[in-house]
């Protein structure tokens, strides 16, 4: 189902990270689907946007995942300004922070006025994470294990939606219940405002941690535009400055938007070989 540019969702800015591309994980469908939905003056891509981790232990791209990138070059041609901000899994291309290539941006970090004048630190958050700062090899270690859960998460869900249950999902269960275990050691969030606030910003917007989330810390607007791996989740700012947190999953005919696209993606390849 393809969308006109004056039925897209019109929006100021728009902040999606953790899209892990190059993973089985990745929700292109969805991702595409959102793309198409949307328009913004802005565009940030908070990291993670390509997981070089897998893609060095297992090459796995296909056409879905050029169609992601194809799409977001296309929304920089035709007048966004696309801002990408490298994670801890796409870290090679901090190399090239500070270039800039057409509409497109690659930097560290950076800050983003509001329309409201508030300015807003923009990270991907990875360089607060203790386990990765202190020790990268538990940090892979455990990034493989993350991998294995979301193996088992699939047969999890497959099971409940075909005895009737509701959506569920284990591994953001058990990372919930590991996240609270951890706060004593790894303080992400307060550790993530402190540096908006030594940067004299009046929030932060950041990814990493895969838990999409909007609230006041300290007097710091703390903002997290969540993944596309589980939960689907983008960080959308409107023309008066005022942010909210889209859950795509739960947007009407979402998902049958994306099975129509994934059948459009088919038949295009299937034409295009015949």
């Amino acid at each position: 189902m393809k969308t006109n540019a004056s039925d897209a969702r019109h929006y100021r800015s728009i902040f999606i990270s953790d899209l892990h591309l190059g993973t089985k994980r990745a929700q292109c469908d969805a991702v595409l689907h959102f793309l198409r939905e949307t328009e913004s003056e802005y565009l940030y891509v908070v990291g993670d946007l390509i997981d070089s981790w897998s893609l060095k232990k297992h090459w796995y791209w296909d056409q879905k995942q050029n169609d992601v990138i194809q799409k977001l070059l296309r929304k920089a041609r035709k007048g966004t300004r696309v801002i990408y901000v490298p994670g801890n899994h796409d870290e090679n291309f901090r190399d090239i922070a500070g270039h800039r290539f057409g509409r497109v941006a690659v930097l560290k970090e950076t800050v983003h006025k509001a329309a409201n004048g508030k300015r807003y630190l923009v990270l991907h958050g990875d360089k607060f994470d203790s386990v990765i700062y202190f020790a990268p090899w538990l940090a892979k270690l455990g990034d493989w294990a993350y991998e294995r859960l979301m193996d088992l998460n699939v047969v999890v869900v497959a099971c409940r939606k075909f005895f009737g249950f509701g959506h569920w999902s284990l591994s953001a269960y058990l990372k919930y219940k590991v996240k609270k275990a951890v706060e004593f050691i790894s303080r992400f969030e307060e550790a993530v405002v402190r540096e908006a606030l030594e940067c004299k910003c009046e929030g932060v917007i950041c990814g990493h941690i895969h838990t999409a989330d909007d609230r006041m810390i300290d007097g710091i607007h703390y903002l997290n535009d969540g993944d596309w791996v589980e939960s689907c989740t983008a960080l959308v700012e409107h023309h008066d400055g005022r942010f909210e947190i889209l859950d795509w999953k739960k947007q009407p005919a979402a998902q049958l938007n994306w099975k129509d696209d994934a059948h459009t993606d088919r038949d295009r390849r299937l034409a295009a070989a015949s």
